[in-house]
C-alpha cells in the first residue's frame, strides 16, 4: 500500500515541475504598476540554489516600433523584461501584465506568429520533449486545478507554444518554463477576453 504522505508530496512535485515545464493572489486582480511588477520580478534558479532579484524596469510602449498596424490587436511579449503588453486594434485598450518566460535560451523562441485557438478550461498533454526528459509524467491532465495551463490558453501558430495562466503564481516574473508565456489566472483570463483569433503576436 502506498504511504499517502508521499503520494501527496510526489502529486506537489510533479504540478510544480509540470508548471515550470509549459511556460493568482489579491495583487493580481487588476494590472499592476510599473512598480508593483518590478519589484515582484525575479530570476529563478533551480530548487535548492539561491534566486536573485531582476532590476530590469517594466516600462509602457508604443506599439508602432514593433507593428506595421493593429489590426486584431496585438500582443507584444518582452522576454527580457517578462512583460506581456497588449493593445486593443481600436488603441483604447492597453494592458501591461507580468509574465513567466522560458527558463534558458535554448527553449526560447523568439519572432511573429497569431491566436490560432482560444480555449477556456484547456487541457494539457506533455510535449515529446517533455515525456523524454520526464518519462513520469502523465499522458494527460484535463481542466482543473491541477492543470499547469491554468484557466485558459491562447494557441500560438507555433506548434506547442502557448499564453496561459497557471494555478502556480510563483512562475509569474521568472524564468519558469520550457517555452511558454505565463500569466496570472486573473490576467489571462482579462486578456482571453479582449483577443482573437488572428491577433498579432511578437516575442522579443
Amino acid at each position: 500500500m502506498s504511504d499517502p504522505k508521499l503520494t501527496k508530496f510526489s502529486r506537489r512535485v510533479f504540478l510544480g515541475t509540470a508548471a515550470a515545464g509549459l511556460a493568482t493572489p489579491a495583487l493580481a486582480q487588476q494590472s499592476l504598476s510599473a512598480a508593483d511588477l518590478a519589484a515582484q520580478t525575479e530570476l529563478e534558479r533551480d530548487a535548492g540554489t539561491e534566486v536573485r532579484h531582476n532590476i530590469s524596469s517594466f516600462r509602457t510602449l508604443e506599439w508602432q516600433p514593433y507593428f506595421d498596424n493593429l489590426n486584431n490587436g496585438a500582443i507584444l511579449v518582452d522576454i527580457t523584461s517578462r512583460a506581456l503588453h497588449f493593445w486593443s486594434e481600436d488603441e483604447s485598450t492597453y494592458r501591461l501584465f507580468p509574465s513567466s518566460v522560458p527558463l534558458s535560451e535554448d527553449l526560447t523562441r523568439r519572432g511573429r506568429t497569431s491566436v490560432v485557438r482560444l480555449v477556456e478550461g484547456p487541457s494539457w498533454r506533455p510535449t515529446p520533449a517533455m515525456r523524454e526528459r520526464n518519462p513520469e509524467w502523465p499522458d494527460f491532465i484535463g481542466p482543473g486545478p491541477d492543470n499547469p495551463l491554468g484557466t485558459h490558453a491562447l494557441y500560438l501558430g507555433w506548434q506547442f507554444y502557448r499564453i496561459h495562466g497557471t494555478h502556480d503564481t510563483r512562475k509569474i516574473g521568472r524564468r519558469s518554463s520550457n517555452g511558454c508565456i505565463g500569466l496570472y489566472n486573473e490576467h489571462i483570463a482579462e486578456l482571453f477576453g479582449m483577443v482573437e483569433v488572428g491577433t498579432q503576436v511578437l516575442l522579443i
